[in-house]
């Protein structure tokens, strides 16, 4: 009986499979989607820095911990819900501390845990610069889509999202590192 092509035989070197090549139509739906992420974040990074000195990242940040309660956040869960890392979070933590936007406090059962807290004034700079950044997003992307488009991309994002964010144990995610 012969071994499978899949199956190496003793003494042979077994052979990589073909990788699934993108077809032309997806590469074309992957270069398109790639460049209008790129374009979007860039274009949203400058209408911040321009209108309150804050790349795009840090006001997500303010946004996360303005819809929490109490206005605070467990860092853990802060690097979670912005799709970052510890790393990384906790560098755009100390910046908006230098701010006065953010404090740090440290969490009062857990003696290694601390919270990211929005100050008064963070409220305010979100305040200030909500309305602007509101009318970027909806002049680069909602104004550009019907309905179905809005109701299509969204869909779509979610679907990518959640096929990114593994539940098993050991997943390799941005707020594990």
């Amino acid at each position: 009986m012969k071994a499978p092509a899949s199956v190496p035989t003793p003494g042979s070197a077994a052979k990589p499979p073909e990788p699934r090549w993108l077809t032309d139509e997806e590469q074309r739906v992957w270069r398109s989607f790639m460049e209008g992420v790129t374009l979007l974040d860039d274009h949203l990074d400058r209408q911040l820095q321009r209108d309150a000195g804050m790349p795009h990242v840090y006001y997500g940040l303010l946004v996360k911990l303005a819809e929490a309660p109490r206005r605070r956040l467990r860092m853990t869960e802060l690097a979670m819900l912005a799709k970052i890392t510890r790393s990384r979070l906790s560098h755009a933590i100390a910046r908006l501390e230098k701010n006065g936007w953010v404090r740090r406090e440290d969490c009062p059962d857990d003696k290694r845990g601390q919270f990211a807290v929005l100050t008064d004034e963070g409220l305010e700079v979100l305040r200030q610069t909500a309305p602007g950044h509101v009318e970027a997003v909806r002049q680069a992307v909602f104004d550009r889509l019907t309905p179905e488009q809005q109701k299509s991309l969204g869909e779509i994002m979610r679907i990518v999202a959640e096929g990114l964010q593994p539940a098993e144990a050991g997943a390799d995610l941005p707020w594990l590192r």
